[in-house]
């Protein structure tokens, strides 16, 4: 794959959570495909180096990381900043989705959802901004929100997961004004249903699948490469001008 030169990486580190698969592990594709060099972070070890040896051994490694844990957080990104001398981009990607009605939703439950998607997510944007005000560098986070958390209109009860993609929106705001003056960008994107397993549950639903794709303009779920590649976008020198911003690929269900 021949990449234009804004669009370029080269000599980038770069740390994906969630990396192992789906929208992460082909965020962490496209970012190789640029010039970086690509740190995959997940609570699945086995499955990050598995994922890392399949991109190339000189092109990415693989790390276990729960992003809940603070401590491991701290030290899984002080390790990346001592074994490759600089972060530049943070693809923060983890996340997780307990799928229950409102009214039937334990509190441990919903405290699992916001450990990963939102407490997770400021852990590392905070350990990653970090490394890379420390080295002077400029530095460019990208967050996965989601539609649901710029519209409360789901197909079905997902409470937990829509409040926390919508703190994700507001947080890349937040983060973005506060570290400006430090040369880091902080931007999200907010994905539609999406064909990877974090969906698997649903698929297995013909009626709700056909439901999605009659409330989608385009007519069809999106494919993990189309959000990584508004992800590759937002990491490069060619959104140097954008940060604050949730871009939302979507298929057209927001502009309804």
């Amino acid at each position: 794959m021949t990449i234009p030169l804004p669009f370029r990486a080269d000599g980038l580190v770069a740390a994906v959570t969630g990396g192992a698969r789906g929208i992460g592990l082909e965020a962490g594709r496209l970012l190789v495909a640029m010039g970086a060099r690509v740190v995959l972070m997940d609570r699945d070890e086995g499955a990050a180096v598995e994922a890392a040896a399949e991109l190339g051994p000189e092109a990415a490694s693989g790390l276990g990381l729960d992003v809940t844990d603070e401590a491991a957080v701290r030290a899984a990104f002080a390790g990346v900043g001592e074994r490759e001398g600089r972060l530049d981009i943070l693809v923060n990607n983890a996340g997780r989705a307990i799928r229950r009605p409102s009214l039937e939703l334990d509190l441990a439950d919903w405290e699992a959802v916001v450990a990963v998607n939102m407490t997770g997510a400021f852990l590392c944007a905070r350990a990653a901004a970090a490394l890379m005000i420390d080295g002077r560098r400029v530095g460019a986070i990208v967050n996965t929100a989601s539609i649901m958390g710029l519209s409360g209109g789901g197909l079905y009860p997902n409470i937990s997961y829509q409040t926390t993609k919508g703190a994700i929106v507001n947080m890349t705001r937040a983060l973005a004004v506060e570290w400006a003056t430090h040369g880091i960008r902080v931007n999200a994107v907010a994905p539609t249903w999406t064909r990877t397993g974090f969906i698997g549950e649903l698929e297995q639903n013909p009626a709700l699948m056909a439901r999605i794709r009659e409330v989608t303009p385009l007519g069809r779920l999106a494919e993990a490469a189309e959000v990584a590649y508004a992800i590759g976008f937002l990491a490069s020198p060619a959104a140097a001008m954008i940060t604050g911003t949730t871009l939302a690929v979507d298929g057209g269900f927001l502009a309804q």
